[in-house]
């Protein structure tokens, strides 16, 4: 009667990593209990997703190495493996699911960055015009909301006017608008494969740790842009981000519990140092009480069965 803050399954968005093949899973040795998935079992899964009632799907490819290439040109292919997953999910699902695609270049990019390199440097201005080309090719395969997690200046606005110029106004953009240069990525590269390739690191455009007066001002140019929604990357080591967002905009807001945060959890509770149903359900419950209105979590079947149980 007293509890202040609550968890439904309609707050969870399941991440689910794409490979080509049939019929194939792969184990992603740093995320136990996570497997990249081949199209026609990732339409299964979406299907499962449906059933306990989760409201969305993540999807993230790794992309064959033949395939990655210093302009990053797979990115804009409509038959790429996102947008073939995409038009599955739809033309299995329909609008009972909501798809949700990742705009970047590092599934694509030869050397890892989520943007174009000439001479150790990211090319701003270049990589946001491939962005807006892969947003409308990801918008025609059937996505309901593309989320730019580059940190790039400018894409946000960019973005939506190459979305509307095409007649995708209804497409929503959701802006990875306080990504930060973050430890607890390291299992998610290994699963989409770009930490292999990475050249040097991603400080020049993700956020020091440090700032968080920073994140303020990126949130705001990116509303201003006209991001429908925003995103907080890592979870719980920036739920004062979090609130702080929620506090000043008052417009939707998620956090993503990263490959790091989740591999952690997981590997506790297997060296028997934690509860790992109570760690996780705990962990969901705070980026509630922050103030998120949803979480990007690997545990999202796993945290709904228990939610509707």
């Amino acid at each position: 009667m007293v509890r202040e803050t609550g968890l439904s399954v309609d707050d969870l968005i399941w991440p689910l990593f794409i490979v080509d093949g049939e019929n194939q899973r792969e184990t992603v040795i740093s995320m136990p209990g996570v497997e990249r998935l081949s199209l026609d079992l990732v339409v299964q899964a979406a299907g499962e997703a449906k059933t306990l009632g989760i409201p969305a799907i993540a999807v993230f490819p790794n992309t064959d190495p033949a395939l990655k290439t210093s302009d990053a040109k797979e990115a804009l292919n409509p038959d790429n493996l996102v947008c073939r997953t995409v038009r599955a999910i739809k033309d299995t699902h329909g609008d009972e699911l909501g798809v949700i695609c990742d705009v970047a270049l590092d599934p694509y990019n030869a050397d890892g960055h989520d943007g174009l390199v000439r001479n150790g440097k990211i090319l701003n201005d270049e990589t946001v015009e491939l962005l807006c080309q892969q947003a409308v090719v990801q918008a025609r395969a059937g996505c309901d909301v593309v989320a730019p997690s580059d940190m790039m200046d400018g894409r946000v606005k960019a973005v939506r006017e190459a979305l509307d110029a095409e007649g995708f106004q209804n497409v929503q953009i959701m802006s990875y608008a306080a990504k930060y240069a973050s430890g607890f990525y390291g299992p998610f590269r290994d699963a989409v494969g770009s930490g292999g390739v990475l050249k040097g690191d991603k400080k020049t455009y993700q956020m020091d740790p440090a700032n968080s007066d920073e994140a303020m001002r990126e949130v705001a140019l990116d509303v201003a842009e006209g991001a429908d929604m925003v995103m907080v990357k890592p979870g719980l080591p920036y739920l004062d981000i979090v609130h702080r967002i929620k506090d000043a905009f008052a417009m939707p807001t998620y956090a993503y519990q990263v490959s790091g945060e989740y591999a952690m959890i997981q590997a506790a509770a297997a060296n028997g140092w934690l509860d790992r149903d109570a760690a996780m359900m705990e962990s969901l419950l705070a980026f509630k009480r922050a103030g998120a209105d949803g979480v990007f979590t690997y545990f999202a079947p796993e945290a709904a069965k228990k939610l509707n149980a």
